[in-house]
This record gives C-alpha cells, structure tokens and sequence, in this order.
C-alpha cells in the first residue's frame, strides 16, 4: 500500500525555506569554486509524483546529466541534481577554465568535476536540511549518470516506490553569473524514505497532519 504524506502549505512553506538557505549555502561553495560571482534562487519548491519529476525534466526518455546521492542517519533517503547536459558541460568548463573538456565525450576530467559539483551542491541543501532539523544526516560518494531520465531515476526509485510516490522536488536557477549571459537551471529531487517526512516537520515542531 502506497503510504502518502498529506502534505499542507506550512508543510510546502518550510521546505522552501530550507531550500532557500540550501541555495544560500550552494551559492557560496559555487562561487569559490567557479572563482566568479554567483546568484542563485529556488522560484518552485513542490511534492510531485515519481511520473510528474520524470515529466519536469523532459520526460523519461530525455537525456539528462544526473548526480545521485544516498543519504543516512536519523532520516534516509536519496537525492538527485539534474541538467540538461550543455549545462552541465557548461558548469564543468566553468570549473575547469577549459573550453575542451565535456561530460558528453566522456572525459575522465569533466565527469570528476561534474560529480565534485552536484556533491556540493546535494550537500548544501542536506546540510541546511540537517541545520535547520539538528537531525544527523550525512550523504554517500556521488555517482555520475548521463541517461534518459526514467533509467536514471529508476536506481533512486527502486527501495521506496512499493511504499511512497512522492518527492520533494527543488527547482533552482543561478543567475548573474560574472562571464555569462545565460541562465541555467536545475533540479533537486529530494526522494526521504516514507518514514522521513514525520521525523523531519517533528524535529521542526511542524504539525505532521490537522
């Protein structure tokens, strides 16, 4: 039986709060080291279904360039950063001051600093997840995936689908860059294991129902 959390707008409130201070900690980081100024914000913070996450990227046959994490401790669960992969070659030559080097090739060099990049950037929201919550929660080495997005979702999907079908889901554009004009955004997907989400409004002192 599918177990869903009822969700409410002070439930939606707080995430984007945590979201808000996650971006502040993931702007920092990037613009140390991109060595460039860096603006970042979360316009949409939302519980979607496992289909509709699939739907905001593209669909589950649009290629996308994934960083997955795993996270333990008081709360588990996964978490993915996705880009369109121009982007994330954009951020790895950002990175690496080279205009040669891409995920998309395959490149050793490209795919460390690109996975270097989302375990920054997974790290700053589940560092402000565990700051604001003083849960302990720490996160796995990352692991990078360059695929159509229902094969790369499917790996974080896989130990919770029998039981929720929600994740919470992180929309982020980072603006002002200093060199470029574009802006890029991104996805978190935020997949807390069922039993999670009371544990986490609790340790808010946010009612987990009416």
């Amino acid at each position: 039986m599918i177990d869903y959390f009822d969700f409410k707008q002070i439930h939606l409130d707080v995430l984007k709060e945590v979201g808000n201070i996650g971006a502040g900690n993931a702007t920092t980081s990037l613009s140390s080291i991109l060595n460039r100024t860096v603006q970042m914000d979360v316009p949409i913070v939302n519980i979607v279904s496992f289909t509709e996450m699939m739907e905001e990227v593209g669909g589950d046959e649009n290629v996308q360039a994934a960083v997955f994490v795993q996270f333990e401790g008081d709360i588990t669960g996964s978490m993915f950063f996705i880009a369109p992969p121009e982007e994330a070659d954009l951020f790895v030559q950002l990175m690496l001051s080279s205009d040669d080097q891409a995920i998309s090739t395959g490149d050793p060099m490209a795919e460390s600093a690109y996975m270097e990049l989302g375990n920054i950037l997974t790290g700053s929201y589940l560092r402000a997840l565990s700051d604001f919550t003083n849960l302990d929660i720490s996160q796995s080495v990352p692991n990078l995936a360059i695929d159509m997005v229902g094969a790369m979702l499917t790996q974080g999907l896989i130990e919770i689908s029998t039981a929720s079908d929600q994740a919470i889901m992180i929309e982020t554009v980072l603006h002002d860059i200093e060199g470029i004009k574009k802006d890029i955004k991104g996805h978190f997907f935020l997949l807390p294991n069922p039993d999670a989400y009371a544990k986490i409004f609790t340790a808010l002192g946010v009612p987990s129902h009416d």
